[in-house]
């Protein structure tokens, strides 16, 4: 028997699973937290940061790593010199600097204090300003790269995220000799081989196999050193997901317990790799993945403009498929706050009384409210609109508040908001000529909440398939560990292979209730009023964050 790993790197932890590659059986698993967390308010030193900021420290990641692949071969006692392959993903876009030695800037003492030294993470929106001026250049030279992001570039994104390190800390950005996805510099730590990503590079870093970069004169409009960025900075070979980046080098074998001849695959991205995993294999085809935040990829097998999409990439989620990416900014985010912010010490108390959490709490409360009886209708953007409206500066809001409101009715109308901001982007897909025949979920609120899948169902009127793997991106990432490895090492030539032994086909089904989708129309288009108001024809929410910023509020 032979095995491969997977490694899952989230937002608040990272999820790794040991798999027998026969079988798809699960050996072990383990979860690893970040040793500094998410700094989204000051640095260790104390050093505050700005608003909208959210960075991590390089070198988590690596000893997550580590401590992860030490975790399962403690755990399943199987022999390290079986374990034939590593599959990494992690979230996107995730950035650092690098020096010279590919080191993270902020290991050096002259950069310890400089919150740009450090990676900044997918949700890492203090890049606005840069994002807003890359998309209007872009439109003033129409370049053709910004057709295949939806027309709008995000803050979310590389190139934003490098304009706003040149701008704020242009020491940082002289001193960094490659800026890298946090998922291609961990294989490189692997390997030491330098490979980047095609899907990490083709979504989030305005390349594509048929264009390359844009040209050195476009990016010198945005800034004269900015002209050769991609040569100076961001220079490194791209490979496509499901191909072998090298074999683990002896000082980290040694390190994890295992062996030289450990294959590492091409890093891909945490929503990405789950197709793999859930036996999607049909054009019309879309996965959500629910956590914190959203990623729909939706399979295709020709490529169309769709506005707000996240991006277009050939063999972008699985080899052979045209893969669209579309997402919402915050949905566990938003389930959180209300839990963390709203929820005052007496309701709490009914919740302990009964021996369950808040949130089941809640759950059970608002399952028994029929459509509609909360009066209450809400809007996402907790953490900004990543699709379609592609704008980190709105915000969330809820209409048909009164004194009489219940908790469990807000937490019901946040659900529903997510659930619609899902149906919007299904609906902009289609009006474009992009099907969406199949809807399918994964991730720990899809698998834990079937209240939540219900909505979703009935507020999209199409049957929902949930897989029921506990981590399906670290899964899939152990298939893609599993082809890198390849046939000779007892492994599989393609991941379509592995796929079919190992994929998880076992899915429980929600179907839309015909009455309850009759009244979520009504709603929804009360939603779509609302959506195209606040955060097209409106500017209030945008005034409401400068006055917040001038003075000095949130983070």
């Amino acid at each position: 028997m032979k095995y491969s790993i997977g490694i899952d790197y989230g937002t608040q932890s990272a999820r790794a699973v040991l798999v027998e590659i026969g079988s798809g059986k699960v050996m072990a698993s383990t979860e690893q937290f970040y040793p500094h967390g998410v700094m989204e308010n000051e640095l260790p030193s104390g050093k505050k940061l700005g608003a909208d900021w959210a960075i991590q420290v390089g070198y988590d990641y690596y000893m997550m790593l580590v401590a992860a692949v030490k975790d399962l071969i403690k755990e399943s006692r199987v022999d390290p010199i079986l374990i034939i392959g590593i599959g990494i993903d992690t979230t996107s876009c995730t950035i650092l600097p690098l020096d010279d030695q590919f080191e993270p800037l902020n290991e050096q003492n002259a950069f310890k204090d400089n919150p740009h030294a450090y990676v900044k993470m997918w949700k890492h929106h203090a890049a606005q300003g840069q994002a807003n001026l890359l998309t209007k250049m872009a439109e003033k030279e129409n370049m053709s790269f910004l057709k295949r992001y939806g027309g709008k570039i995000s803050s979310e994104w590389m190139l934003p995220k490098i304009m706003q390190v040149l701008d704020e800390a242009p020491e940082v950005y002289d001193a960094a000799a490659r800026f890298m996805e946090v998922g291609d510099w961990l294989v490189y730590k692997l390997t030491d081989n330098l490979v980047k990503s095609n899907v990490m590079t083709g979504y989030k870093a305005l390349w594509s196999v048929s264009e390359g970069y844009p040209d050195a004169g476009f990016f010198r409009l945005l800034h004269p050193k900015l002209k050769n960025v991609i040569t100076e900075k961001l220079d490194i070979p791209i490979l496509n997901v499901g191909n072998n980046a090298g074999c683990l080098v002896e000082k980290v074998a040694k390190e994890m317990g295992l062996t030289e001849q450990t294959a590492v695959a091409v890093a891909h991205t945490d929503a990405c790799v789950v197709p793999a995993a859930i036996g999607m294999n049909k054009a019309g085809q879309m996965v959500m993945s629910i956590g914190t935040s959203t990623c729909h990829l939706l399979l295709g097998d020709e490529e169309k403009i769709v506005p707000g999409m996240c991006g277009v990439v050939q063999d972008g989620t699985l080899p052979g498929f045209i893969s669209y990416e579309a997402g919402q900014a915050s949905v566990g985010d938003v389930f959180h706050w209300f839990v963390q912010t709203c929820i005052n010490s007496e309701f709490q108390k009914e919740a302990s009384d009964k021996g369950i959490d808040v949130y089941q709490f809640l759950e059970e409360k608002a399952q028994q409210l029929k459509v509609g009886q909360n009066g209450l209708i809400a809007l996402d953007w907790f953490n900004g609109n990543r699709t379609v409206l592609v704008d980190a500066d709105l915000s969330g809001m809820i209409l048909g508040l009164n004194l009489h409101t219940t908790p469990e009715e807000i937490y019901r109308a946040l659900i529903e908001a997510t659930a619609f901001g899902t149906r919007k982007i299904i609906k902009t897909y289609e009006s474009y000529g992009v099907p969406v025949n199949e809807l399918f979920a994964c991730g720990g609120i899809a698998t834990k909440s079937p209240l939540i899948m219900q909505i979703y169902a009935d507020v999209c009127n199409k049957d929902i398939h949930v897989s029921n793997l506990p981590q399906t991106s670290a899964y899939a990432s152990a298939i893609y560990g599993a082809t890198a490895a390849g046939v000779s090492r007892g492994g599989y030539g393609k991941v379509a292979d592995a796929a079919a032994v190992m994929g998880n086909h076992q899915k429980k089904t929600y179907s839309p209730n015909p009455a309850n989708t009759r009244i979520y129309d009504t709603l929804f288009s009360i939603y779509e009023e609302m959506h195209d108001f606040m955060g097209i024809q409106s500017n209030a929410m945008k005034k409401l964050k400068e006055i917040r910023n001038e003075v000095g509020g949130g983070t």
